[in-house]
């Protein structure tokens, strides 16, 4: 299972933050500086071209991903902002290398902590402008504005005057967070610091903790429910099929008596709650009801996550979920269905022997 990271952003973020607290949680120095090395020879390099070291590299598949994602979040909002294409753009090997390091940087040390969730509650960005290229800008600079409204990172202006926020730091921060919620009952497994750059004249510093929840998740969910009785059978197995296809996380049927006794069903739809006008518009449409229930729900669910295994009778996805005891798996029914036809065996003997196998893997 990979690892969360939180990013605790106060005092503000910029890319050499972000790298210098990566390192000091325990990322290899020697192995981000071989990265580097092949986009620090030779001369300025285009936005093209340093797309295409990323993938000349030695660098993993994930960080290769996760650098070519950023880059492109913070070349894209150069363009909408200066009206500079990204292929048109040339990072000089002088003004532009702390760029370079600072991405490449991120997506190497995140990949070689195995860090797969990054969670950023919100940013933190001081007021007032700034000297920039020769010009008098607003803060947060444009480029840093365009990247929060565009990805949709919130941010809270700080009584700190000047920038806080650098346009590396916003899209590295876009291009790798994947929550803005912490987990109840968190445990803190290692401190990692950024500092601001020397003779900056702003102080406080950036904190990234590798953190740890408990098995259980919390999330609240909304549950949609009418009762139906002049509906066919057909339309109201197709009207789950559409629920299912948009979305829905369950639904199903209840048989009911309603008035005078008459034999219906209760249509259920669990979902969540930016789904809810969604589900209600096809439950409206695909069935005879004129009104639709909802109520709130939380819940608890186990931390689960989806993988595809190799097992002797070939790949298989497997939904794995952690428990306090342990790990605990549960092969996807279409996967062990298309062994039992390929392989003429039973469905029992293949999920058990599918999920034996996955259980001893030492790689989960």
């Amino acid at each position: 299972m990979g690892k969360s990271l939180y990013l605790e952003c106060y005092a503000g973020v910029s890319g050499r933050m972000i790298v210098e607290a990566l390192l000091e949680l325990g990322a290899d120095r020697a192995v981000l500086d071989q990265a580097l090395n092949r986009f620090l020879q030779g001369e300025n390099r285009s936005f093209l071209e340093v797309l295409s070291i990323i993938e000349e590299t030695d660098m993993t598949r994930a960080a290769k991903e996760t650098a070519k994602r950023i880059f492109s979040i913070w070349a894209e909002s150069t363009k909408r902002v200066k009206g500079t294409e990204p292929c048109q753009k040339e990072f000089d090997k002088e003004t532009d290398g702390n760029v370079i390091r600072e991405i490449v940087g991120a997506a190497v040390c995140l990949d070689q902590l195995g860090i797969t969730q990054v969670v950023v509650p919100r940013l933190y960005e001081g007021y007032g402008m700034v000297s920039c290229d020769e010009e008098v800008l607003p803060v947060p600079v444009p480029v840093v504005a365009d990247i929060l409204s565009v990805h949709d990172l919130p941010v809270e202006i700080t009584s700190v005057q000047g920038q806080l926020i650098t346009p590396v730091g916003a899209a590295i921060v876009a291009g790798v967070r994947t929550g803005k919620d912490l987990p109840q009952g968190m445990r803190i497994q290692k401190i990692g610091v950024g500092r601001r750059e020397e003779g900056s004249d702003k102080k406080g510093v950036l904190r990234a903790m590798v953190i740890e929840s408990d098995q259980l998740d919390r999330d609240m969910i909304v549950k949609l429910e009418t009762n139906i009785d002049d509906c066919t059978g057909e339309g109201l197995g197709y009207v789950m099929e559409r629920l299912m296809e948009a979305g829905a996380r369950d639904v199903h049927f209840i048989p009911v008596f309603m008035k005078k006794n008459r034999p219906a069903y209760q249509l259920n739809v669990l979902c969540t709650e930016e789904d809810v006008s969604e589900m209600e518009r096809i439950m409206f449409e695909e069935t005879t009801t004129i009104g639709v229930r909802r109520v709130k729900m939380e819940r608890t669910v186990l931390k689960r996550q989806a993988r595809i295994m190799e097992t002797s009778l070939g790949p298989v996805k497997v939904k794995v979920c952690q428990l306090s005891s342990g790990i605990r798996l549960y092969p996807e029914f279409e996967s062990v269905k298309k062994i039992c036809e390929k392989n003429c065996l039973s469905f029992q003997e293949v999920y058990e022997r599918i999920r034996g196998e996955c259980q001893t893997d030492t790689r989960i």
